[in-house]
């Protein structure tokens, strides 16, 4: 079998080098900016839930203190009604805060896809000066 000759001279073969790995370099950073941005909204969903969650925890605090108010100023039925609204409000506001922890906890942040073609981007680098 005859080796293939390459009329190219040494000056076109890094030039043409160059340019592959500069293309290369610039659709990884795309890569790494569209990676980035996806992560970066399914957190801000997340956050989104934990403010949302925040929200209702408060309003059971402000339930709590006009049960506390009623209890104090009127009969068994008043704080009663008052304090089941606290409970159930309290525990809403609760879950939605540990949910939104829970995704937040599960989300790997770090641009994955690009650091693995970023490796199989040295290799083929490495192969090429060889």
């Amino acid at each position: 079998m005859q080796a293939r000759r390459d009329d190219r001279s040494l000056g076109d073969l890094f030039g043409e080098l160059t340019r592959d790995m500069t293309t290369l370099v610039r659709q990884e950073i795309a890569l790494a900016k569209t990676e980035m941005t996806q992560k970066a909204t399914a957190a801000g969903r997340q956050v989104a839930m934990l403010i949302g969650g925040g929200v209702v925890l408060y309003s059971a605090f402000l339930a709590l203190l006009a049960t506390i108010t009623i209890a104090l100023a009127y009969a068994m039925p008043w704080w009663l009604a008052a304090l089941i609204v606290t409970v159930v409000t309290g525990a809403a506001g609760a879950m939605l805060v540990w949910l939104g922890l829970q995704k937040l906890r599960s989300m790997r942040l770090a641009p994955t896809q690009t650091v693995e073609t970023l490796k199989e981007d040295a290799t083929w680098m490495r192969q090429q000066a060889s």
